[in-house]
């Protein structure tokens, strides 16, 4: 009987039993939690079947006798033959299949099946083919073990109604893969509650939005009470007015295009608050595209509404840099306002793992927003604008796309063919003479193109003009090219490229913010990491010739506060190395046409008109065949989720190799990782002091014995030689006497 059955055992502290874990109460209180979840998106029948079905697989003598002896328990257990891993997963996949017949459970198979080891494909080849659910579904025959009072529990969980009618597409695939998430993260806070009691009471608590914004309120009125009345900052107070009325109107997707230096970080929150307000939203996510800047933004909003009601969720937040009810909200994103990068958000929506999964149940109900949107990668864009609009459409979410440089996602005809994006985005700026009108009263700066882009300039004659200004910033492309500019600088000049780790970048950067202030003499060559929202303030900007956006935002470096009295020069030049083969070269020809055809190519409209011409020169916007994957056939409603996870990699990481360098802290924390095992506290503070490297700038360096393994798969320099105080890491052996001074 099920009163019998157990879900899970531990041991307290002093070594004693606790009362087991009773599978009855698991399956209960998991369904109600799970339903809790899926309500969300009026799925909630459907969390509450899965909830009662995902552990019947442990409902059978053999499993409860397996947990007993495994754990100790009961060391007399019996059980037949050798002991292995049993699995009960599968159990309640097939048994759902066969309670509710194939239009029904096959949905939820899909969820119980993959609730621990991820959502599997529906087929595959020999050997990988054993993990997908084809395979599993065929070769299972313990249901007939599973006892008949947990059957007779789920008969009454049978799902009657589907939410809506689905569309061809990702429609189908993403309600099970969020019906996935209610499940695991259910099933996850049940099992914890149990478990850990202390921990479980940790999570939640937080301020009410209406809260919230009174401290917003409280913040922005500090800071004006505090700065001067500029005509910028008085711009700035009418664009947080308008966003606080545009935030009054029906959910759905919204832009907001305001040049660099308008506000938009204060004023996408006040958005967000006031949104949620008015719709009964749970939360504001934002998704910021480098953790360069995000750490930034986090400081912002923890300012405006206190430490502990922001959540960052990145591969750089340190332990030590939050508190307990923070981190635990990361893991599922359980709090009011969340900021981690787009590499993350738009990962997890395509991924197959439950831990990465169980999240996104609390992107329903929420406010989305999209900092520096025209950064959405390209080769997935077709599966990204599809998925936001499904969110937008079934799961209560709002977007808002923010940026200087708008792209081009409405739906629209591109040289005949279709371009399925965004059906409706509403400008919260108004019509395009309004927000013409807009980056006409911020322009602080003038923008010189080239005469011709046939005749590229040589990196000497740009250092010659560089060296004529005290206070100057010049980005280029690549970090080969950010090198060779650099090194014919004069002395006193900063470099930035990601060949510095993260934590060489913040302390630089931190330098150069503090010579501007002081209005010392400063030069800086970069790459275009310094692009998207650090805030810098040169009076004199060079950009080596790229795509438009990439333009509009270098500028965004210049004049930035508008204290000037003339407005800050903007120089694009004609580098004597072509941007880098594939969409950023693609970005640099497009913008020669742009200009070449339009007399001012900085106005609004010229940026649609842009992204439209780059869009149709892309080699495919869906250049890993996610949407064909993720669409499920009509016979067997086969979906191939994890293949899709697989192929779903904004960083491709299959290219790169991490190398960690031996900078400021990092020296003693890779000498704990030489005598200690990895563990995961050490290695999240260590990512501030790495540096990825292409594979064949990897086998170069392992080949000249720069490298070596301090633990398995994890590779540091031998010497701190070859990583210099100024440049970061020499990839290549270059000369540079200040690089070898330790």
């Amino acid at each position: 009987m099920i009163l019998n059955y157990i879900a899970h055992v531990f041991r307290n502290p002093d070594g004693t039993w606790a009362e087991p874990h009773s599978l009855k109460d698991h399956l209960s209180d998991t369904a109600n939690r799970a339903e809790f979840n899926a309500g969300k998106f009026n799925s909630g029948e459907w969390g509450k079947a899965l909830g009662l079905a995902h552990d019947a697989g442990k409902g059978r003598e053999v499993w409860q006798g397996y947990l007993k002896k495994s754990s100790g328990y009961d060391e007399e257990a019996h059980l037949e033959g050798k002991m292995g891993k049993i699995p009960h997963a599968i159990h309640g996949a097939k048994l759902v299949e066969e309670q509710y017949g194939k239009e029904i459970g096959r949905v939820l198979s899909y969820c119980i099946a993959g609730h621990h080891a991820g959502l599997p494909d529906w087929s595959g080849a020999e050997g990988e083919g054993r993990a997908s659910l084809e395979f599993q579904l065929k070769n299972d025959q313990s249901i007939k073990t599973i006892d008949n009072s947990i059957i007779k529990l789920m008969s009454s969980a049978r799902p009657k109604d589907i939410p809506w009618s689905f569309e061809q597409g990702l429609d189908l695939s993403l309600w099970i893969r969020m019906l996935y998430s209610s499940l695991v993260d259910a099933d996850f806070l049940d099992t914890e509650y149990y478990m850990d009691h202390e921990r479980a009471g940790q999570r939640g608590g937080y301020l009410t939005m209406s809260e919230l914004q009174d401290r917003l309120y409280d913040y922005i009125k500090y800071l004006e009470g505090t700065s001067a009345n500029t005509k910028v900052n008085q711009i700035r107070r009418e664009i947080r007015t308008q966003c606080l009325e545009a935030a009054k109107e029906k959910q759905g997707i919204f832009s907001l295009s305001v040049p660099t230096g308008g506000g938009k970080t204060l004023s996408t929150l006040a958005f967000g608050l006031e949104h949620s307000i008015k719709h009964q939203l749970d939360r504001i996510i934002y998704v910021i595209p480098y953790t360069s800047i995000i750490e930034q933004n986090a400081d912002v909003f923890r300012a405006a509404v206190g430490q502990d009601q922001v959540v960052e969720h990145h591969s750089n937040i340190l332990e030590e840099d939050t508190t307990p009810k923070v981190r635990l909200a990361s893991e599922n994103w359980d709090g009011p306002i969340i900021v981690t990068t787009s590499v993350q958000f738009f990962e997890s929506l395509f991924s197959s793992k439950s831990s990465q999964c169980r999240k996104l149940h609390n992107i329903a109900r929420s406010v989305v927003i999209l900092d520096e949107a025209q950064l959405v990668p390209v080769e997935f864009l077709q599966p990204i604008l599809e998925t936001m609009q499904l969110l937008a459409e079934h799961y209560q979410v709002t977007f808002l796309l923010s940026t200087a440089t708008q792209p081009a996602f409405k739906e629209r005809i591109i040289d005949g063919e279709q371009f399925r994006g965004l059906k409706h985005i509403k400008e919260i700026m108004g019509d395009e003479n309004k927000v013409d009108l807009l980056y006409k009263s911020l322009e602080r700066y003038q923008v010189y193109f080239p005469e011709s882009f046939q005749n590229p300039s040589t990196w000497e004659e740009i250092a010659k003009e560089l060296q004529e200004f005290e206070q100057v910033l010049c980005i280029v492309s690549d970090r080969k090219s950010c090198r060779e500019l650099y090194m014919l600088m004069p002395e006193g000049t900063f470099h930035l490229s990601a060949l510095m780790c993260g934590q060489h970048r913040s302390e630089t950067i931190k330098t150069i913010k503090q010579k501007l202030s002081n209005k010392e003499s400063v030069r800086v060559i970069s790459t275009q990491l310094i692009e998207a929202g650090v805030d810098l303030d040169f009076p004199v900007v060079y950009r080596a010739l790229a795509g438009l956006d990439s333009i509009v935002q270098a500028a965004g470096r210049c004049n930035r506060e508008g204290k000037m009295s003339e407005p800050g020069r903007v120089f694009v030049f004609v580098p004597p190395r072509r941007a880098p083969l594939g969409i950023l070269r693609k970005a640099a020809d497009t913008t020669c046409n742009i200009v070449a055809r339009n007399n001012e190519p900085l106005q609004v409209a010229v940026f649609e008109k842009y992204f439209t011409e780059l869009y149709w020169k892309a080699n495919s916007l869906d250049s890993k065949g996610i949407i064909e994957l993720l669409q499920p056939d009509r016979k067997e409603m086969g979906i191939y989720f994890r293949t899709a996870a697989k192929r779903f990699r904004i960083i491709d990481d299959s290219q790169t190799k991490t190398i960690l360098v031996p900078y400021g802290e990092g020296e003693g924390l890779i000498d704990k990782l030489k005598n200690f095992d990895a563990d995961r506290i050490l290695m999240r503070r260590l990512q501030r002091y790495a540096v990825n490297i292409y594979n064949d700038e990897f086998t170069q360096m392992l080949k000249r014995g720069s490298l070596y393994e301090v633990s398995p798969g994890i590779f540091t320099l031998r010497s701190i030689v070859e990583y210099s105080e100024k440049i970061g890491l020499l990839v290549e052996p270059v000369f540079d006497p200040g690089g070898f001074i330790i």
